[in-house]
């Protein structure tokens, strides 16, 4: 590759030359946490819609669903006593990212809120 390529990370900095890294991602410090309740990402998963703004091993296209009747509670973790973010009424759609189990992991839409409910609260897969 020449000097002049854009997509390399260059330089060690010798010689004088440019010392600055290149890219989407930097080892660049201490990066804000990211509140898990707004931001559809996990640490092994997350929404196509961050790919290039947050570095996971999965990026996962969501598949909309509707909230069946009776509504469905939108917990933070995966089991019956977590606390409640909020409660989705019934015909509210909401992006599934991961089922594990009983319990579908997902966001009413790219900015939040993002948590877990259970799938049987939702329309089944076709």
């Amino acid at each position: 590759m020449s000097q002049t390529d854009d997509t390399t990370s260059d330089s060690i900095g010798t010689g004088g030359e440019d010392t600055h890294v290149h890219g989407p991602y930097t080892l660049s410090g201490p990066q804000a946490r990211i509140d898990p309740r707004r931001v559809p990402l996990r640490g092994d998963l997350a929404h196509v819609g961050l790919v290039g703004k947050h570095f996971v091993p999965h990026y996962a296209v969501p598949q909309p669903r509707t909230v069946m009747p009776g509504g469905a509670a939108l917990l933070t973790d995966p089991r019956e006593d977590a606390e409640e973010l909020c409660t989705l009424m019934e015909g509210d759609s909401f992006e599934v990212l991961d089922v594990a189990g009983k319990w579908a992991w997902g966001c009413l839409s790219l900015e939040g809120p993002v948590g877990y409910l259970r799938a049987d609260r939702l329309e089944a897969l076709a």
